[in-house]
């Protein structure tokens, strides 16, 4: 097996940001769901789904947790430059790609579903639509939370890596 410079070893060990073309990507797939979700649940149910105001405080909740977890990296990683052990650093990546892009889509998804349901006449249209915007609100909380995650696992390249 032929023996491969060092700078390939850093190379193969590290990952790209989240994309902000991906996000949009996700957010406009879920954009068009959510908008497409009232008029398909209405011919396919003859109702459309109601938005309670447990979906919104998942989303914030979710948030919560990801800006918990993106203080504390921050903290250990950064200010007290301790050393974060690879699997640990590997999840909290992965929990923070995972949860930009479901936040994306489902925060997306649920301002498509707001927007679908202005101008409506609909007995519970104003209901739907205040809850899903605060629940669109929730999915941007998510993103943002879960890109500084992201943020805080960045370690500085060189000799003394954090």
């Amino acid at each position: 097996m032929p023996e491969r410079p060092e700078d390939d070893d850093q190379q193969l060990g590290s990952l790209r940001p989240t994309r902000y073309a991906t996000l949009a990507a996700w957010a406009a797939v879920g954009l068009v769901g959510g908008w497409f979700l009232h008029p398909v649940s209405e011919l396919v149910n003859a109702t459309a789904p109601v938005v309670s105001w447990a979906q919104p405080l998942a989303l914030f909740l979710v948030a919560a947790i990801l800006g918990v977890t993106a203080h504390a990296t921050w903290r250990s990683v950064h200010v007290r430059r301790e050393r974060l052990e690879p699997h640990r650093a590997v999840n909290r990546l992965v929990l923070a790609r995972a949860c930009a892009l479901a936040g994306a889509l489902v925060g997306a998804g649920y301002l498509g579903y707001a927007l679908s349901w202005l101008g409506s006449r609909s007995e519970l249209a104003d209901e739907r639509v205040v809850r899903s915007a605060v629940a669109a609100l929730g999915g941007l909380a998510t993103v943002v939370t879960a890109l500084l995650l992201e943020r805080a696992c960045r370690v500085r390249n060189g000799p003394d890596q954090a």
